[in-house]
């Protein structure tokens, strides 16, 4: 299962990703908003990322206007390595490189065919290991400080 969660300016990316996501047959845990109504990418970005640190989810996609600010906040969750990705390339080494657990997408700046495109390399490439292990490890200590 995926989370998935946007704030008022990605909803509509949220919503047509949901979709496509759903045609595919991959299961879409909804952490909000429900609406074009201004609201706070904070509360949705920790939502989704929660999900994905409890293991409820495999995987986890949020969404603002430029995917930083719901990319930050994420990655305030303990156990989330959040990669703000605007091309399938950047997808594809952020899952190889840093196991990242979920993605950002900013709406106002990349269009639905290619959020399509990212999600899906997101998605379906795994992590490389070997010498990146250290790496990810590294990071990871970071929280403990």
């Amino acid at each position: 299962m995926i989370a998935i969660a946007s704030d008022h300016g990605g909803y509509q990316l949220k919503e047509h990703l949901k979709a496509y996501l759903a045609a595919k047959g991959v299961t879409c845990l909804d952490c909000g908003t429900d609406s074009t109504d201004s609201c706070d990418y904070p509360i949705f970005g920790k939502a989704a990322a929660q999900a994905v640190a409890s293991g409820q989810c495999e995987r986890g996609i949020v969404i603002c206007t430029t995917g930083i600010g719901i990319s930050i906040s994420a990655n305030k969750v303990k156990g989330v390595r959040c990669a703000l990705c605007g091309d399938p390339l950047s997808a594809e080494m952020t899952r190889r490189h840093n196991d990242a657990n979920m993605l950002a997408l900013g709406a106002g700046i990349t269009g639905p065919m290619t959020a399509e495109r990212i999600v899906d390399v997101f998605l379906s490439t795994g992590f490389e290991g070997g010498r990146h292990e250290r790496r990810v490890k590294l990071m990871m200590e970071i929280e403990q400080e």
